[in-house]
């Protein structure tokens, strides 16, 4: 059961998030009183900004990090509850969203860079490993992207003939495989490797070409493209 919290009104001046984004906008609050605002109450010991700031703390100050926390590891924290961390969770999942919104309609791929800037958003935090494909028309716009498989925290099994199948579907003149590694090491295994060759052959077959296989983690990421390494 949750003890009494101190309420935003009995806060000192100084230290009610609210208004001062009234006052000076959201810009100037720190993210630790952006998310107070969303708690509402800290508890009995610490005001919502100082148990935030606890929070962040525990995360390296690093909102991807906290973006990452389960409903179970935010409550650990004194002075919040269920209700409190998924409000924190929907918070995270926003500012995830929008900033897949702000890619706009059909994004041009000029490289490696632009890829993982595309998946990123959908793979850098995941604690599981999931594959992608990407498909992309002519001018190398993507078209549409889609999940293939989802698998657990090591490895997932990717059927070629479900990655064709999307590809021929949408009229792809070519297509890119993105997967994360959920351990954070970009090193391919012999799967990955495996699996690039029997998809690069496909392709060719299909006269679709493989444009790259990328694996995510959050903030690096290789690609056999730039490696060298769709040689088919």
């Amino acid at each position: 059961m949750e003890t009494t919290r101190l309420t935003i009104n009995q806060w000192a001046e100084e230290d009610r998030p609210r208004e001062k984004m009234m006052q000076k906008g959201a810009y100037a609050l720190t993210d630790a009183e952006l998310l107070a605002i969303l708690i509402g109450s800290g508890n009995t010991n610490e005001t919502a900004v100082e148990l935030m700031r606890r929070v962040l703390a525990a995360c390296n100050n690093n909102l991807n990090e906290l973006g990452k926390l389960s409903v179970e590891q935010l409550c650990a924290f004194k002075g919040i509850g269920p209700a409190k961390a998924i409000t924190i969770m929907a918070a995270c999942e926003l500012g995830r969203r929008r900033k897949l919104s702000e890619m706009g309609e059909r994004p041009l791929i000029r490289s490696s860079q632009d890829i993982y800037h595309y998946f990123h958003p959908k793979l850098g935090e995941l604690p599981t490993e999931e594959c992608w494909v990407m498909l992309l028309n002519a001018a190398n716009k993507v078209i549409d992207s889609q999940r293939i498989t989802a698998g657990g925290i090591a490895e997932t099994l990717v059927d070629i003939r479900t990655v064709m199948r999307e590809a021929i579907v949408k009229r792809a003149t070519s297509l890119v495989l993105c997967h994360n590694h959920p351990s954070g090491s970009i090193r391919p295994s012999r799967q990955d490797d495996q699996l690039t060759a029997r998809l690069g052959k496909a392709c060719e077959l299909m006269s679709i070409r493989l444009t790259d296989h990328l694996i995510v983690t959050d903030g690096r990421y290789y690609s056999y493209n730039d490696e060298g390494r769709l040689s088919f």
